[in-house]
């Protein structure tokens, strides 16, 4: 991304940090319901030890999570795109199971599973996996029935179909996917571990929140935010390098 166009954004989150800074100096809001920007980067500078410990802990449990609910998700949604009874049988189950409140399965699933890793990484694995289901399905069917037609014609089976024409054209849904899991993923973990951790910055967060630290409240999710948006940013570069036909292709429509 050149920097002409971060400028844009960039503005946008000054004036927003300017507005929230003048609000809370002029307006007479206490620190202990919402602390002025300087204020959270004090916290992040002076708590660097502490909130970067908590970090580790909720990045490996997001990056893990999200390699889990990825292979889960894409080996679900090959099924379903191969055998039209399991597409009947599950994808409602799938729809419906977004329904349920983390914050009320997080307990369920640390009752069943303990304190430790797992828990956290089945609750992220379980938030990433229906956003890559559902793109990588929706780009599954947007294949051009031209080429399947091509390929029947030259006997092509149905893996080969499948490995020439319909992986790669479902990829770009992958990567769609997976930069929204990559959002929802932080959200989860840390719901997670506000249900039953002793690290993490949802425990952090929970625990200052409980003490009125909300400046270092504010601050474990001013990380958890930017760790959402590099991941997001990263995948984004990877499927630009990944996948340039589908990025020149959309560029000659647009110029076209």
């Amino acid at each position: 991304m050149s920097a002409r166009r971060l400028l844009a954004p960039a503005a946008v989150v000054v004036a927003f940090l300017g507005i929230w800074e003048l609000y809370v100096d002029l307006g007479g809001v206490s620190s202990l319901v919402l602390p002025a920007p300087h204020a959270i980067a004090s916290t992040l500078y002076t708590d660097r030890g502490v909130l970067w410990s908590n970090f580790l802990v909720t990045a490996e449990e997001v990056l893990l999570g999200i390699v889990a609910g990825i292979a889960v998700a894409l080996i679900l949604a090959v099924g379903i795109h191969f055998s039209q009874t399991l597409r009947r049988a599950v994808y409602p189950l799938l729809i419906a199971s977004q329904a349920i409140p983390i914050v009320l399965l997080a307990p369920v699933l640390t009752v069943w599973l303990g304190f430790a890793l797992l828990p956290k990484l089945a609750i992220v694995a379980l938030v990433v996996f229906f956003p890559v289901v559902v793109t990588t399905l929706a780009a599954l069917e947007t294949v051009d029935p031209d080429l399947l037609k091509l390929l029947a014609t030259f006997d092509a089976s149905r893996a080969q179909t499948f490995r020439r024409v319909e992986l790669p054209a479902a990829l770009p849904g992958v990567f769609t996917g997976a930069k929204l899991a990559a959002v929802f993923s932080v959200i989860g973990a840390m719901l997670a571990e506000q249900s039953g951790s002793g690290s993490g910055l949802g425990y952090l967060f929970t625990i200052a929140d409980g003490q009125f630290l909300e400046a270092e409240a504010f601050a474990a999710v001013a990380i958890a935010s930017a760790f959402a948006i590099a991941m997001f940013a990263i995948l984004a570069f990877a499927e630009r390098r990944a996948l340039p036909w589908a990025y020149s292709t959309s560029k000659g429509i647009e110029h076209g």
